[in-house]
């Protein structure tokens, strides 16, 4: 009985001891201090500064102060704007080029189409050509062979128009092929390899390479012998002139280089006899075909002798 009644006057000491509640007051607001500060000042500064500022708007053209107020806003933010971009560390990319500007830095930039490669000689480096068209074929045949006689490693021809234009249909559609170099005694024939290609509207190239080097070089392999068609006087004379130069210390003389010669325009150049047999051999070699065989090759060009 004691016992609780401790305990009842225990708990109530606690409540007592405790004191009244305080109720939380959960309508109070908060106000940044720092936004009513400075937007006090500046209404102040408005304010003291009103008449001023009225009279400069007007000589602006401006209605009121606000509208001041918004033309050096926008003035200031285009400065911070300008600041920042100077500061980068990245330049500004340029502003587009006018179509002027394009055009003539295309046309600098990009060759004309009929301009000739750096390196090729045309026939103007030959013969004089102004002088050449009041000639007739028979003398610029004669100043040709005439021109390219004196050097041992030199290879000259003229051909009619015809003549070369079914060896450029050949060309166009097999710019590659090999050709056997007979040797004399029993070491039978060497292959060699040759390339067409057109570098000028009025030029075109062969190379012949030994096919061995092309196979360990490729691209860079080194022809011994190349040959030019100059197209110049195709149409008015009905003549296209032909020079090439033999590579001294490379394995071919001139007169093996005339052979190769000779057998790219029976091979390409045929016309009778047996251009379907010798057509079929540029075809396979074109296409890769496995059944190209070296001794028809063989046989073909025997019968070229």
């Amino acid at each position: 009985m004691y016992a609780r009644r401790l305990c009842s006057f225990d708990t109530v000491a606690r409540q007592c001891c405790r004191g009244p509640r305080l109720a939380q007051r959960r309508w109070a607001q908060v106000h940044d201090v720092r936004f009513l500060v400075t937007h006090q000042q500046s209404n102040a500064v408005t304010e003291k500064y009103r008449e001023k500022l009225q009279e400069k708007a007007k000589q602006q053209g401006l209605q009121s102060v606000d509208e001041l107020k918004a033309v050096y806003k926008n003035r200031d933010q285009k400065q911070k704007e300008a600041a920042a971009a100077s500061n980068s560390p990245f330049p500004p990319p340029p502003p587009p080029p006018t179509p002027l500007e394009s055009s003539s830095r295309n046309a600098m930039s990009s060759p004309a189409k009929t301009s000739t490669p750096a390196g090729l000689k045309t026939l103007s480096s030959y013969l004089d050509l102004d002088k050449t068209s009041s000639l007739a074929p028979k003398e610029i045949e004669y100043i040709w062979r005439l021109r390219h006689a004196s050097s041992p490693t030199s290879l000259c021809a003229v051909l009619p128009s015809s003549t070369y234009t079914r060896l450029q249909n050949t060309a166009r559609k097999h710019p590659q092929f090999i050709l056997p170099l007979p040797r004399e005694g029993d070491s039978g024939a060497e292959i060699h390899f040759l390339q067409w290609s057109f570098p000028a509207p009025d030029t075109a190239t062969v190379v012949f390479t030994h096919l061995a080097e092309y196979k360990l070089r490729g691209e860079y392999s080194q022809p011994h012998t190349t040959i030019t068609m100059h197209l110049e006087l195709m149409n008015d004379k009905d003549l296209v002139l032909m020079q090439g130069q033999v590579v001294e210390g490379r394995g071919v003389n001139a007169e093996e280089a005339k052979w190769l010669v000779l057998c790219l325009q029976k091979f390409y150049g045929a016309e009778e006899g047996d251009v379907a047999s010798r057509r079929r051999l540029l075809e396979m070699f074109s296409q890769g075909d496995q059944a190209f065989q070296i001794e028809e090759l063989l046989k073909e060009a025997e019968k070229i002798i």
